[in-house]
């Protein structure tokens, strides 16, 4: 029997709530596959595919709500997850905040191919993946110095569909192809790793996967041989790979269910600099080819380009309906959502504005610090923006690379550190959170 199509799917959930006794509810089908495959050694490790549909049920009664979901999309499976939603609805506590959009609210008539989400070329075939994780292992090895190498292949295809018993209805689809392909140098307690990956919507968008292998083998070689970094305050350069994580710890800080929480050390910095003047902090949900890229939210709501903070100034927070009527504001159309549960803020596209300089102009000008290229765990404190975060990269001196160091900590405080950040020029143009690399100085540097 052939899979219902997303939209009969999610009409028969809302029809199925209504008979249960729902006032409102929101229904989401959702449909995977996923293909991936991992080349190590020089062989064949993995070949792994998915495939799914799944359902999510949201049923409001009375200031309550719940939601339920299954993997099975049987009729009667559809029935009882019905009538178990507006049971547990029932039983749940009042939430002023809980509901779905008005109808006059909702997005009409967006254009879904000038997103160009999905890639229009046939899904590619195992061989063809397992080639592609094939040449990126042997650039790699081909380098020299490698020791092993690590590769990945995959494709994805996911569609949703989006009901609501106030009348909006609407879904999507997208694709993703991703390759990465991972180096190890030297041997014992002085191996060394590094990497080398991108995604993109479009598979002829992809970059050269030998250009990709001697990447990830050039990075892992430069790392052998490294030591601790001295103790004391230094300026550092965030790398590009991982400046876009200072730009995420605002993200989050902003994030309007933070804010409703009180969790936040951005709090009480709506109207107020949070990023050095001249710098803007944008969001664009309908940027073409991009795989956050959405034209409505997960409530229905259109979504549209906005400045998250403009010449420094905080302007908003990240809402959906529920925080927005927390805080007594609007939604900014950032609810995003899984059939597991309801709706919360999460963000789509950002660029933070990029310098005039190069990431060399940058070392050039920090004279001697710390170069981050990896990071690994984190200590940071939500309420306070305290920040400590265990860091690997290259010592710098007079402006130039001179060695790799490792295992040292990286400390400051959010809300001061990214009053002083200076951009460079490096982002990349496909990625979701596009940041460049960044200049911070006075950090406290724990090394040797």
């Amino acid at each position: 029997m052939p899979t219902p199509a997303l939209p009969d799917l999610a009409a028969a959930l809302l029809d199925a709530a209504r008979k249960a006794g729902a006032e409102s509810a929101d229904a989401l089908a959702v449909t995977d596959a996923a293909l991936n495959i991992d080349y190590r050694q020089g062989r064949l490790e993995q070949a792994e595919r998915s495939e799914g549909t799944e359902v999510g049920l949201r049923v409001l009664i009375g200031g309550r709500q719940a939601c339920v979901s299954a993997s099975d999309i049987a009729p009667a499976t559809l029935a009882a997850l019905a009538e178990r939603a507006v049971a547990m609805a029932r039983e749940a506590p009042q939430d002023p905040s809980a509901g779905l959009a008005d109808p006059d609210q909702t997005a009409r008539g967006w254009d879904l191919a000038a997103l160009d989400l999905c890639d229009p070329a046939p899904d590619p075939l195992p061989a063809a993946l397992e080639q592609a994780a094939r040449a990126l292992d042997g650039a790699a090895m081909a380098a020299g110095g490698v020791a092993q190498a690590e590769a990945t292949a995959a494709f994805s295809r996911r569609e949703v569909f989006l009901a609501q018993s106030n009348g909006f209805a609407g879904g999507h689809a997208r694709t993703s192809h991703s390759r990465s392909v991972t180096a190890f140098c030297g041997s014992g307690t002085g191996m060394e790793r590094d990497w080398a990956g991108e995604t993109r919507t479009h598979g002829a968008d992809l970059p050269d996967l030998e250009a990709m292998g001697r990447l990830a083998a050039e990075r892992a070689h430069a790392r052998l041989g490294a030591v601790k970094p001295p103790t004391g305050r230094f300026p550092v350069v965030y790398d590009e790979r991982v400046a876009s994580s200072l730009i995420g710890h605002l993200l989050s800080a902003i994030n309007g269910s933070a804010i409703a929480r009180g969790a936040s050390w951005a709090r009480g910095l709506m109207g107020q600099q949070v990023l050095p003047a001249g710098l803007w902090l944008t969001e664009d949900p309908l940027r073409p080819r991009s795989g956050a890229s959405r034209p409505f939210d997960a409530e229905g709501l259109p979504t549209r380009a906005k400045a998250l903070v403009q010449d420094g100034v905080l302007q908003t927070w990240v809402l959906d309906l529920a925080t927005a009527r927390r805080l007594g504001l609007q939604s900014t159309a950032n609810a995003s959502r899984g059939p597991t549960a309801p709706p919360s803020p999460s963000t789509t596209n950002v660029d933070l504005t990029q310098g005039a300089q190069s990431r060399d102009d940058l070392l050039a000008a920090m004279g001697t610090g710390l170069l981050i290229c990896g990071m690994i765990g984190q200590t940071i404190n939500p309420t306070t923006g305290d920040y400590s975060r265990g860091a690997s990269g290259f010592w710098v001196e007079n402006g130039r690379i001179s060695h790799p160091v490792n295992e040292c900590t990286v400390a400051g405080n959010l809300r001061d550190m990214l009053l002083r950040i200076v951009p460079a020029n490096d982002a990349r143009s496909h990625l979701t959170l596009r940041v460049p690399s960044i200049l911070i100085d006075g950090m406290t540097l724990a090394g040797a």
